[in-house]
């Protein structure tokens, strides 16, 4: 790998008992984020690609609100 992406975990917050770690990143000279959601049983990428830090949370909080609906 030539340049490998090591996470850059800009804000982690709980919410409904998940850990939720917001990276950011560069994808074609736009800064990129991604949510990793973690509980004490699992770790998914909750919102693969947001353009805002907004956008990534409050993508990520529906996420986990379908999870505890299902």
């Amino acid at each position: 790998m030539l340049m490998p992406n090591y996470p850059k975990i800009v804000l982690a917050f709980n919410y409904n008992g998940w850990k939720l770690e917001i990276d950011e990143g560069e994808l074609d000279g736009m800064t990129t984020y991604t949510v990793w959601a973690n509980n004490a049983f699992s770790s998914a990428v909750a919102v693969p690609y947001a353009t805002s830090r907004q956008e990534a949370i409050q993508r990520a909080k529906r996420w986990v609100d379908a999870r505890l609906k299902a």
